[in-house]
């Protein structure tokens, strides 16, 4: 399978990336990782509701042509959002073996800048997924995101994980 994550945002911290490295190690005898990175648009201090909808806006024109140039046939594409559908880590593992015998050969996940995803992000994706009510930085969300996509494939394959 392939697994593409679109992000907004650069790591910039070194724990976060040395963090990423591993899970995509991990991952690599799964699945054939990709994580595509795109600018965020700068946020100024005490920006309006109005400015900061324009910021998701402008950083959701950019998702969406990233997005059109990687979907295609067999793709399905899941956000992340606080709003979308919480599942626990069985559950998240059964759905992507559902997917994959559906013939679902590349996923791709969708996570946001700082102020979150645009409407129009939202309304591409065919699963929204929340992983939880808290709001996590969007740099911690990817090493979240990736240690439980790993989880879903030792579940999948009946291999040992910690609990």
């Amino acid at each position: 399978m392939k697994i593409t994550v679109l992000c907004i945002g650069r790591i910039k911290e070194n724990y976060w990336t040395l963090a990423l490295t591993e899970y995509q190690k991990r991952l690599s005898r799964y699945a054939d990782l990709r994580i595509l990175e795109l600018p965020d648009e700068p946020t100024p201090e005490g920006a309006s509701p109005a400015e900061e909808e324009k910021i998701r806006e402008r950083e959701g024109e950019k998702m969406l042509r990233a997005l059109e140039k990687i979907r295609g046939h067999g793709a399905k594409v899941v956000s992340l959002e606080i709003q979308g559908r919480k599942l626990d880590s069985v559950s998240l593992a059964e759905a992507l073996g559902r997917d994959q015998a559906a013939g679902v050969s590349h996923l791709i996940l969708l996570i946001g800048g700082s102020l979150g995803l645009s409407e129009r992000i939202s309304r591409a994706a065919d699963l929204r997924l929340s992983f939880s009510d808290l709001t996590f930085p969007h740099q911690m969300m990817r090493v979240i995101l990736l240690e439980q996509i790993y989880r879903c494939f030792r579940i999948l394959n009946h291999e040992p994980y910690h609990k």
